[in-house]
């Protein structure tokens, strides 16, 4: 409100008794009314020049805080985001080791019942740290101190090849084992090269008569070093007299499995 908006009206009031013949006295205290509806209205300016500001004040404050919320508000979809891509991540390797798990599973059923035939002293299936191990005994394979494959070695590895051929994404690692008790002969130097020899005879065999693919087979010795059982008894030394035969994932597949998703910076 203005002062003129209130000073005419009351300016014209005063005109007014004076052409009425008003008396002295009601000029006087109409004068002293539109002081101090001068001194309301400064009054009033006062106010809302301080309001303004306020409000100015508030406006600027206002434009500072939507500012820094949009930044926090990009900052928590960035994090949400993130931890989306981490969620996502963990179910998708929760659901491939269920995968491995299961397939594993089926697997060692699969060999168990294709080698049902065979004594289970000589053979043995289990799952350990995440891969399928055929333990397979040396006299079910070899003849002694020798890395030629008898008879009895074909049926065996024909009915393992033939599980693991269904299987294309998986890789077949043949272990070589010996107990502690020294060899050499023509043929062979020591125990490292009895259970190489032994490895490699088995891989050659996989891939020439039963067709796995040469790619997912390695052939490993591992001398006396890797014992299952205590050499100090004959029996000991028989058990740790094995060929393993390790199905496995495919590295290469399996170390992309464990690459997690990169973070929004």
């Amino acid at each position: 409100m203005k002062v003129q908006s209130l000073f005419f009206p009351a300016l014209a009031a005063v005109f007014l008794l004076f052409s009425t013949g008003c008396k002295k006295k009601e000029i006087q205290s109409l004068k002293g009314e539109i002081s101090l509806k001068d001194q309301q209205i400064q009054q009033l300016e006062q106010n809302l020049g301080h309001l303004q500001a306020t409000n100015n004040s508030l406006l600027d404050r206002m434009s500072d805080l939507s500012i820094v919320s949009k930044t926090e508000a990009e900052s928590i979809k960035k994090s949400l985001e993130n931890i989306s891509d981490q969620y996502g991540f963990i179910q998708d390797l929760t659901q491939k080791i269920q995968q491995k798990d299961s397939l594993n599973l089926a697997l060692v059923m699969n060999l168990k019942r294709s080698l049902s035939n065979i004594n289970d002293d000589d053979i043995q299936i289990e799952v350990r740290g995440g891969k399928v191990h055929v333990s397979i005994s040396d006299k079910l394979l070899f003849d002694s101190g020798s890395s030629r494959l008898n008879t009895r070695a074909m049926e065996v590895l024909d009915k393992i090849a033939t599980v693991v051929n269904d299987h294309d994404g998986l890789d077949i690692i043949v272990e070589g084992h010996t107990d502690n008790v020294p060899i050499s002969n023509s043929c062979l130097k020591d125990n490292w090269d009895l259970s190489a020899h032994r490895a490699t005879a088995v891989v050659r065999v996989l891939q020439d008569q039963y067709y796995v693919a040469p790619d997912r087979l390695m052939a490993a010795g591992r001398s006396q070093y890797l014992p299952i059982a205590d050499n100090s008894s004959p029996a000991g030394q028989a058990a740790n007299r094995r060929t393993e035969i390790v199905i496995t994932p495919n590295l290469d597949q399996f170390f992309q499995l464990l690459e997690s998703p990169a973070l929004s910076d």
